[in-house]
């Protein structure tokens, strides 16, 4: 397995945040255009990234990780950015996911 599909899945998973945030900056008035460009343009990279990806990593395996890391990273940000809840288990659900895709580089 090539390190460039690992470097590619991860990015992917990166440009997976985009898209939600996008949507969510959209209903800030100043962000109505920009963020649907930046959802879309975060949609069409990340695709073609986990599309890279999959010519060496797994499908079940890469799908996992890139939705994995797109939650994952989601969360934060509205915990962060978004004053979205921060209960403990929600951070013990986002652990999880985390701990899955840990487990799932690994194996």
């Amino acid at each position: 397995m090539n390190s460039i599909h690992w470097i590619y899945l991860i990015a992917a998973g990166f440009f997976e945040i985009g898209w939600p945030l996008g949507l969510k900056l959209a209903s800030i008035p100043s962000f109505k255009i920009l963020g649907p460009i930046i959802s879309v343009i975060s949609m069409a990279v990340s695709g073609i990234l986990l599309w890279l990806s999959l010519k060496g990593i797994s499908i079940g395996t890469a799908y996992a990780v890139w939705t994995g890391i797109g939650a994952a990273g989601t969360f934060i940000i509205g915990v962060l950015f978004f004053n979205d809840p921060a209960i403990l288990l929600r951070w013990i659900g986002v652990s999880l996911i985390i701990l899955g895709v840990i487990f799932l580089k690994v194996a």
